[in-house]
């Protein structure tokens, strides 16, 4: 019995119909925020596992939430200090925000990326597809 490449194309179509999915996005789970409130300041306890899970640096992350939250933001090890009261939901917020402007490809979805900067431009450079998008800010 012989098929033509249409027939064989079909049937590996229809087979393989709802199989494939990018899932790449969900590969990378974000945790959630570990928030303590000492006097007026915010500590995030958790802050350097989103730039290790990320793949960015530390300083950039912490710069662009102490930007987002209009406050005054420190390193201290493992955490972030925040200046005055931030609830749980604004650093998630900000944090998948973060996540899907700078480290998401646009292209692919793929979250495996890395920043470069050519003169004063940011690039996302993704290493799945080779895609070279531009940074809308940082």
């Amino acid at each position: 019995m012989s098929f033509s490449y249409n027939e064989l194309l079909k049937r590996l179509r229809n087979k393989m119909a709802g199989t494939v999915k990018n899932d790449s996005k969900k590969r990378v789970v974000l945790p959630t925020p570990e928030v303590q409130f000492i006097g007026n300041k915010t500590v995030l306890r958790n802050f350097m596992e989103y730039p290790r899970l990320m793949r960015r640096d530390p300083n950039r992350v912490l710069m662009f939430l102490a930007t987002a939250l209009a406050t005054a933001a420190s390193l201290d090890k493992e955490r972030g200090i925040f200046i005055g009261r931030k609830d749980k939901q604004s650093f998630a917020v900000l944090l998948e925000r973060y996540f899907r402007e700078t480290v998401i490809c646009p292209v692919c979805e793929s979250p495996d990326t890395h920043i470069e900067k050519v003169k004063r431009l940011n690039f996302i450079i993704c290493e799945a597809c080779g895609a070279r998008s531009a940074v809308k800010k940082m």
